[in-house]
């Protein structure tokens, strides 16, 4: 249960009505709250050119412009279209995705739904391991 106020979030607690936790909170939900509102998040978004030693803030917009570029480029680069045999494979294996275990199963399941949009088949999350 999240309590807002003045549309930041106060506090976190376990619902009381769930019949498997009583309202108490695992170790990833009771650190949400510090998560979210800690001092020592980051908000803007940092960016260490190839070989430099410090890092630069840089716009969202062109740091996801960098990321979508990258992305493609590898795609393309990588495309099989059929295997060796002619099988018809529509794929790229130079990547992959690992889910951490703070995702749940709705990011999951939009991150599943993205990769293999893109031809990515190697998608795992770390909560099946």
């Amino acid at each position: 249960m999240v309590y807002v106020k003045s549309e930041k979030i106060i506090d976190l607690e376990g619902d009381p009505r769930s019949p498997i936790s009583n309202g108490c909170l695992c170790p990833k939900g009771a650190a949400t709250f510090q998560l979210v509102t800690g001092s020592h998040r980051v908000h803007q978004v940092l960016y260490r050119r190839p070989h430099a030693a410090d890092w630069e803030q840089i716009p969202l917009e062109q740091a996801l412009d960098m990321v979508a570029e990258r992305i493609k480029k590898a795609r393309d680069t990588h495309w099989e279209h059929v295997t060796g045999e002619g099988q018809e494979t529509r794929r790229t294996m130079a990547m992959a995705h690992l889910g951490g275990a703070t995702l749940d199963n709705e990011e999951n399941y939009l991150i599943k739904k993205l990769f293999t949009s893109l031809g990515i088949v190697q998608i795992e999350n770390q909560a099946r391991i």
